[in-house]
């Protein structure tokens, strides 16, 4: 996609059309578009192999394929590039390795730690899932309300696009959901991986578009094991005499927070799209401009042909 989009513009140039005020105005925005996008791409540092995260608590062992961004950067590209309320708790990002901020049909984990105190999962294998939901779908009417006035689009869950599992060997749980934002011509994925540790638990969330399922979950095996807690942080370390108890185990995990978090959440899926439609936006701009323009022959037009349908985006 950004190949394409540079080429389009050296041959906007190179056919000497930008002359009128409008053309200039056009082209301008099309390239500072792509040079933001070109200079955050080569600004990100990621690191791959084993990364200690900032809290000491847990680190990660991230394996070929995928890359981490750490917290300074992660969070920039959340509230300065997404749009987003700043999320300070947040303490990382993975990507697959052809991912990024502004990449497209692709998807990113948040990573980020909540001291909540240990999580009892004696109930995992009793929880009813599916009540679970009936009980969502009962809620909604009210929490829609105060989302709007709060200056949120309305949500609807559709429904589990994964049915939670907790894997009480390794202390790991993960789902996920389909979620509807209001105005939104696609549904949402919103997939969560919680690693429970002593304290609390570490936080993986990815947002991306309900198209992104099969991918999500061709790597979800690899993900589930990437972070681990470090020595005296572990779930196994617990002291009842010492340390708290979180409130409402398992179940409070999937569902205690679900709806406040979603506001936050929203930008994130629709972001993924937004530069993408920005730019095409403006290419079907400037096309139509100099079409409009063929009479006059004080202007030189040209019509790019379509990017081919295998281009791929660079992260």
């Amino acid at each position: 996609m950004q190949k394409a989009l540079f080429l389009f513009i050296a041959l906007i140039v190179s056919c000497g059309i930008v002359r009128a005020k409008d053309e200039d105005s056009l082209t301008n925005q099309l390239l500072k578009q792509l040079k933001q996008y070109d200079s955050v791409n080569k600004a990100m540092k990621y690191q791959t192999g084993l990364v200690k995260l900032p809290n000491g608590i847990a680190q990660l062992n991230v394996p070929k394929g995928f890359k981490y961004l750490n917290a300074e950067q992660s969070q920039f590209i959340i509230h300065d590039l997404w749009g987003n309320p700043a999320r300070p708790d947040v303490i990382g990002m993975l990507f697959p390795e052809n991912g990024g901020p502004y990449a497209d049909s692709t998807y990113a984990f948040i990573i980020s730690y909540d001291e909540t105190g240990h999580v009892e999962d004696e109930e995992a294998n009793k929880i009813d899932y599916d009540e679970m939901m009936k009980n969502w779908h009962t809620a909604e009417k009210q929490t829609n309300t105060e989302r709007m006035k709060q200056g949120y689009p309305t949500l609807h869950i559709v429904g589990w696009a994964q049915k939670p599992y907790y894997d009480k060997s390794t202390k790991v749980l993960h789902w996920a959901k389909e979620l509807h934002f209001g105005g939104e011509e696609s549904n949402t994925l919103n997939y969560d991986i919680r690693i429970l540790g002593r304290k609390g638990m570490l936080s993986m969330n990815a947002v991306a578009n309900m198209s992104e399922l099969s991918l999500v979950k061709q790597d979800i095996s690899k993900v589930l094991g990437i972070a681990e807690f470090t020595a005296g942080n572990k779930y196994s370390d617990f002291d009842s005499n010492i340390d708290k108890i979180a409130v409402g185990g398992i179940a409070a995990v999937i569902g205690g927070k679900v709806l406040a978090k979603a506001g936050i959440l929203a930008g994130l899926g629709k972001f993924l799209k937004i530069i993408i439609l920005g730019i095409g936006a403006l290419i079907a701009g400037i096309i139509r401009f100099f079409k409009g323009k063929k009479q006059d022959e004080s202007y030189t037009t040209y019509e790019p042909a379509p990017p081919a349908d295998n281009s791929t985006p660079n992260a």
